[in-house]
């Protein structure tokens, strides 16, 4: 017994004294880093017919606004939107309701600026315009390097015209 047992803790110390280091990954975390790293800060043009009354991209807008992804989606998709990418993979829409309150915000959020009555509080009055909301929403660190809101087009989590639609619906009359 006593020879089983020095021979299997032979057996175990020489597993634990090899050299593995062959098969272990060694990624470089800087690289890893600057990957990941957004790109720099860009101003957008707002193209000349972005801003629409129209209803169904006032919806599509209103839809993206309210939901998350395609998994998650509540309701029906508005036409000329779909749960799922070309590949298959889930739509990702804006979720912006986590951070913005607005008519007809279920759960909405308390972090980023009231959006509720925008369009009477602030397009009417002429304190802000339609360049500056697709602006925030396009690429919000314009103006706030330090926002904490998603960058949308310069990631590309939304096209140019998704962007349009969201700012057709938050500047829209409700």
């Amino acid at each position: 017994m006593k020879k089983t047992f020095m021979l299997s803790l032979l057996v175990s110390a020489s597993l634990f004294a090899a050299d593995y280091s062959n098969v272990i990954e060694k990624p470089n975390a800087s690289e890893m880093i600057k990957a990941d790293l957004l790109a720099p800060a860009t101003k957008y043009k707002m193209p000349a017919d972005c801003i629409t009354t129209d209803a169904d991209a006032i919806a599509r807008g209103a839809f993206i606004f309210h939901n998350l992804n395609g998994e998650k989606v509540k309701g029906k998709t508005p036409k000329g939107l779909a749960k799922t990418l070309a590949n298959g993979e889930p739509k990702q829409y804006g979720n912006c309701v986590a951070c913005h309150n607005i008519e007809g915000a279920k759960g909405a959020g308390n972090i980023g600026p009231d959006l509720t009555s925008y369009n009477e509080n602030f397009m009417q009055t002429g304190v802000r315009d339609n360049a500056f909301v697709f602006q925030k929403i396009a690429d919000p660190r314009i103006d706030n390097p330090t926002t904490h809101m998603t960058v949308n087009l310069t990631t590309k989590l939304f096209s140019v015209k998704e962007i349009c639609e969201i700012t057709s619906y938050i500047v829209s009359k409700k």
